[in-house]
């Protein structure tokens, strides 16, 4: 009985910081929407825009990307916006997790394989290699951006 009680205890306290573990992160590993690219590699480069508008809509152009099953796109990301802003590049349910860690921590940095935070006049780039097909999203998780606008889909076929 008491190894139960034991064992039930190391379970709950270890429960919540599992729950939390890097929710939306890739670590340099595939995942369902793909692979890390391999910079050195031949790529399609495709440049994304973040900011934000007069009216207070937040937005990436483009809002919708093609890419096919192999194909490795190079992301250079550029805010031309007054905050910062984020490309998180994964699957719509694993975003919409990591939207919730987000909530939890605003401040969270992002340095992963399949995003960036990038700071006003900054830029940065990821490369990312679609192993997979169907739709994939991208979206800035920082609280309130998501919800105005910055929200964008990739299909890939």
């Amino acid at each position: 009985m008491k190894k139960f009680l034991t064992l039930a205890v190391l379970v709950a306290a270890l429960a919540p910081a599992a729950a939390s573990a890097d929710p939306g992160h890739s670590h340099g590993e595939a995942t369902a929407f793909g692979e890390p690219g391999d910079p050195k590699k031949p790529s399609r480069t495709i440049d994304v825009v973040m900011k934000e508008t007069d009216d207070g809509k937040m937005l990436f152009e483009p809002i919708s990307i093609a890419a096919k099953m192999g194909e490795q796109v190079r992301f250079v990301l550029r805010n031309e916006g007054q905050i910062d802003h984020e490309f998180m590049l994964a699957t719509r349910v694993e975003n919409d997790r990591h939207a919730v860690a987000m909530r939890k921590n605003p401040d969270m940095e992002h340095d992963e394989p399949n995003g960036r935070r990038v700071a006003p006049g900054k830029s940065d780039e990821i490369t990312w290699k679609f192993s997979k097909s169907g739709e994939f999203n991208f979206a800035c998780l920082i609280p309130g951006h998501r919800e105005a606008g910055m929200d964008g889909t990739v299909a890939v076929k």
